[in-house]
């Protein structure tokens, strides 16, 4: 049995607060068009997929008890968090959004690829998936198809949570069009600060 009407607002609530990824989807949208940004939806959906196969085979309680691995996963985030925010930071104003979105042609998988890697390199979705899944069933028989099941609709929401994350980007872009590049390098600025300060907390966490 899966407990449906529990689990939904609970992930609604755990994917609507802003974290590396949604940020990124955002500043996508911003900077490259809702487009770009949403094929960077499908790639955290990818590692999201990963993470969740590996609750389903068992492996996500293995894990949370191997501490030596959860640090190399947490460590490799924090740096690769700490790359894209520096990267931001450096970034330079462009003429307007259409040059920018020439040097995004330029490097097309720029984007996916930092989505999967800063998904798949957070220890705590992993831990939360091995923690949240499994308190929405009812165990026994069949565990692991309702975990699979309720990972499916995890990801459904955070699709749907990430589609609003670019909506608003795009909101802004149209608004800000006219305003050629500053808007698109605040953007780059404000991500690039609060990506830091997410990859400083993770490196201060217990996890």
């Amino acid at each position: 049995m899966i407990y449906w009407m529990d689990f939904l607002p609970a992930a609604v609530l755990i994917s609507v607060i802003p974290g590396a990824n949604q940020l990124l989807g955002l500043a996508n949208a911003i900077r490259s068009g809702a487009s770009w940004a949403f094929i960077g939806i499908l790639a955290r959906l990818a590692a999201f997929t990963l993470l969740i196969g590996i609750v389903v085979l068992g492996l996500g309680a293995v894990l949370a008890q191997a501490p030596d691995v959860l640090t190399a996963i947490k460590w490799s985030g924090i740096a690769y968090l700490t790359w894209i925010g520096l990267a931001a930071l450096r970034s330079k104003p462009q003429a307007d959004f259409a040059v920018q979105a020439q040097g995004v042609s330029a490097d097309r998988w720029r984007i996916p690829r930092q989505e999967f890697v800063v998904a798949i390199t957070n220890p705590k979705a992993l831990l939360l998936f091995a923690a949240l899944l499994p308190q929405f069933t009812s165990g026994g028989q069949g565990a692991e198809l309702h975990i699979a099941l309720l990972g499916l609709a995890y990801m459904g929401v955070e699709a749907v949570v990430g589609g609003l994350y670019i909506g608003t980007g795009r909101i802004l872009r149209w608004r800000f069009r006219s305003y050629k590049g500053s808007i698109a390098h605040r953007v780059d600025q404000i991500s690039g600060v609060c990506i830091l300060v997410l990859a400083g907390a993770l490196a201060v966490s217990s996890v």
